[in-house]
């Protein structure tokens, strides 16, 4: 769908209007002087205008607010506006997306339509594209550069007809695009810069072959650009094909959370999942505010949805299934504020940026740390502040172990200010109230098909470490404290008469800590408590066969008994006073290599006999072939360490330093016929498929999807006769056609479009074939006919007037 060109060709010419997405008209002149005026105001060193940025571009920056740049667009900007390949790794929320668009700008500058595309910008979801699509709009505001998007999903007759206006830039997913190069036999040789934007998700998201198909058709001289927050090994491998001496820099990623956000966890039964998340968004989080909750599944998203709803919380939902359209419609919804809850599933886990979004609940743990830092990552973005509380129960707490080793943080079960759980008085009276709503008609069904999905869901979660299982066995959660932010509520909720006692607010939160591990206490005392005797031995002066059996164990298993009771005492008192047991520790005999690093210089110390290591047994021995010095020839240079020490840039060893591998090793593995594999959701061996089927070998080698090839393009060409209405390059004379000449709307453009193209193409308009001729006659005699019905018909009508007159008239 065209737009209509701006006066003088300005600014904002030649761009494509996206449907939900308005383009704003030409620069009024009072806009682009005070633009002028800002830029001149906030000309500092050690800002963007140090970079020697171009006027258009400076003036763009400005105008989107930005002074400082962070430290990522500092260190990047300038790597690739020398032209060099980078690859960048930061935390989310530091600016990435500038890294790539201000020197994408400096390079492009403005329009050029006699060539291609010149800028290829990839993206791993639509939200992250559109929102990518829309910040290179706002930046770029002074620029004349026609950008389109490229969506999976959205009709494939109009991105056609976009390519088709020859574009500067393409953003997008990996799939619809390459999909459009096998379909349009597209050439990319018009290609300079190239960007994969959260590049580690694209490879996760199963986008490998269609990177890699679109990397053979690119040319070799362009300028490659990747920013990931990791840096898996598939990504490694794809960088070292397709970068040349590509430069990697790492910023902040040992942090791994943004500083301004603080977790929350919140233990709970897992009956009482759904009940602690209405909680959280009754009693603690503030109406005015946005949430962004994250769910397992989509069917998840639909069932806290109709509950959200019932609760009367406003919300909306997205997931990946959901109609590209209403996935638009309710992110607008949520970004403009009309409703202040969006659940959605890990589909919105990268790259979207909400400046307003405050709290994020996870309402299922995720199975990979790297994806529970995406989640939260969503908030505390730019330096501002946020909250994220994550709901675990039983099955998750293996996870939250992982999670903590990952994060480097200690995991405190006392601490009440990161962990602990919701009073139980609040939990029951809003649990009750859920459970009714899970039995009504309209939230059964879904709240069914829920619960098989969280199965498999959990079948299908990556497991926890093998450590993490064993430590979570000594861990008491039920002696779990409330939060901090529950302490006093349900006093507040239940007792009206404490608001009436004037004190300060510090001394009255105080007395509520004190209220509230009184009550703690007494529940542990309760859970704790263990009877001396077994239910068999309530009766001791009953004598029955069953209280005899009982005084026989206990008087044959006494010692054992006796044991384990002093063990458990020992335990409890090291828990109460934080110490562990370091015996082992210090009776542990000295190393000899330690006492030579502490000790330069020992007086009368004599090797222990014993400390000389055995030789192995000839029966130990490995034969392995021996080296032959003289014909051996190494896989490597004798200098390679000498030469890595004089190079300036090594991708592959700072590579090895941050790779972080994600991917199974079975993915790996090579295709052979009768090959099986374990299903995790089925719990048996099923049979491999042979990935080639239903594929097509491109030039390159690599083996895509047949569905790419479909013949669309050829039938929306003979639908549109784009062929005729391309002018004759070879005459010369005359001027580009315009987007709307080319793609006319109206019944009387595309009249007038055939009638020009035939006079482009030297077609005589008096000159008619047999079918024209045919047709034209029919026409004349359908006229005639038509003529002559519409006569009788009106003698007719004449005549039946004149008798209704003659009736009417009296007789004399």
């Amino acid at each position: 769908m065209g737009r209509k060109p701006t006066v003088d060709g300005g600014p904002d010419a030649n761009v494509l209007e996206i449907p939900g997405f308005p383009v704003p008209g030409a620069l009024a002149v009072n806009e682009y002087s005070a633009a002028q005026k800002k830029a001149k105001q906030n000309k500092k060193g050690g800002g963007f205008q140090a970079m020697g940025l171009s006027h258009p571009v400076a003036l763009g920056i400005n105008k989107r607010g930005y002074k400082i740049p962070t430290p990522i667009q500092r260190k990047t900007i300038p790597l690739i506006l020398e032209g060099r390949d980078v690859v960048a790794m930061a935390k989310t929320g530091s600016g990435k997306t500038a890294c790539f668009l201000i020197p994408m700008f400096e390079r492009l500058k403005q329009r050029d339509p006699t060539k291609g595309a010149r800028a290829l910008i990839f993206s791993p979801t639509r939200e992250l594209a559109i929102q990518t699509f829309k910040f290179i709009r706002e930046l770029g505001k002074f620029l004349d550069l026609k950008v389109i998007l490229v969506l999976g999903g959205d009709s494939m007759d109009s991105q056609f007809s976009a390519i088709h206006t020859c574009p500067d830039v393409i953003v997008g997913t990996p799939g619809r695009f390459l999909h459009l190069c096998v379909e349009m036999d597209l050439k990319l040789s018009s290609v300079e810069y190239v960007v994969f934007d959260e590049a580690d998700r694209l490879f996760e998201m199963g986008f490998g072959e269609q990177l890699n198909e679109t990397l053979s058709r690119l040319p070799e001289a362009r300028q490659t650009v990747m920013f990931s927050a990791t840096l898996p090994k598939l990504l490694v491998d794809f960088a070292k094909a397709g970068l040349s001496d590509p430069v990697l820099i790492r910023l902040d990623v040992e942090s791994k959370i943004p500083e301004g956000l603080v977790l929350k966890f919140l233990h709970c039964r897992p009956d009482e999942r759904y009940t602690t998340l209405v909680v959280l968004l009754k009693y603690i989080i503030p109406k005015d505010s946005q949430t962004v909750v994250f769910a397992g599944t989509q069917h998840h998203v639909e069932l806290i949805s109709s509950l959200l709803t019932s609760s009367g919380i406003s919300n909306t939902s997205i997931y990946s299934s959901l109609d590209p359209s209403a996935r638009k419609i309710n992110t607008a919804k949520f970004v403009h504020k009309k409703v202040s809850v969006l659940i959605v599933t890990d589909i919105a886990a990268r790259g979207i940026d909400i400046p307003s979004l405050d709290f994020v609940i996870n309402v299922h743990f995720p199975g990979k740390p790297k994806l529970f830092i995406h989640r939260v990552g969503r908030c505390a973005r730019a330096g501002r502040r946020g909250t994220a509380y994550t709901i675990c129960s039983t099955e998750d707490e293996a996870h939250l172990l992982d999670l903590h080793l990952f994060l480097n943080r200690p995991f405190n079960i006392s601490d009440n200010n990161s962990i602990g759980v919701i009073p139980q008085d609040i939990l029951e009276e809003e649990h009750h109230t859920i459970l009714e709503m899970l039995k009504s008609h309209h939230i059964a069904g879904t709240y069914r098909t829920s619960e098989n999905a969280y199965k498999k869901y959990l079948s299908s979660r990556p497991a926890a470490s093998v450590e993490s299982n064993k430590k979570v066995k000594n861990i008491k959660f039920f002696a779990l404290k409330s939060l901090e932010e529950f302490v006093g509520l349900s006093i507040e909720i239940e007792d009206d008469s404490l608001e009436k006692i004037k004190r300060k607010e510090s001394e009255r939160k105080e007395d509520l800590q004190q209220l509230d591990e009184q009550k703690h206490n007494i529940l542990m005392q309760m859970r704790n408590y263990r009877p001396s005797g077994t239910i068999f031995e309530l009766n001791p002066h009953k004598k029955s066969f069953s209280l005899e059996v009982m005084k026989q164990k206990r008087a044959a298993h006494s010692v054992l008994i006796d044991k384990y009771r002093i063990n458990h005492k020992d335990t409890e008192v090291e828990e109460q006073h934080g110490k562990k047991s370091e015996k082992n520790e210090e009776t542990k005999d000295t190393d000899e290599q330690d006492i030579k690093k502490v000790f330069g210089n020992i007086v009368g110390f004599t090797k222990p006999k014993n400390s000389e290591v055995q030789p192995e047994s000839k029966s130990r021995k490995k034969t392995g072939a021996k080296k032959d010095l003289e014909n051996y020839i190494p896989y490597q240079s004798a200098d390679k360490h000498t030469e890595e020490g004089f190079a300036i840039n090594n991708f592959d060893r700072q590579a090895q330093n941050a790779e972080f591998s994600i991917v199974d090793k079975a993915q790996t593995v090579k295709y052979s016929q009768g090959m099986k594999k374990w299903d995790r959701v089925k719990k048996k061996m099923v049979s491999v498929q042979d990935p080639r089927i239903g594929k097509i070998r491109t030039e390159s080698g690599l083996w895509i999807p047949a569905t790419y090839k479909t013949g669309r393009y050829k039938d929306w060409k003979e639908k549109t006769k784009i062929e005729e209405q391309v002018w004759r390059e070879e005459e010369g004379n005359e001027a580009p056609l315009s987007h709307e000449q080319r793609y006319p709307v109206s019944r009387h453009a595309r009249h007038n479009a055939k009638v020009e193209a035939k006079k482009r193409m030297g077609i005589d308009s008096e000159l008619r074939n047999p079918e024209q001729i045919v047709k034209k006659r029919l026409r004349v005699e359908f006229a005639k006919k038509r003529e002559l019905d519409n006569r009788i018909k009106k003698l007719q009508n004449k005549k039946k007037h004149a008798q209704k007159m003659r009736r009417k008239k009296p007789n004399k």
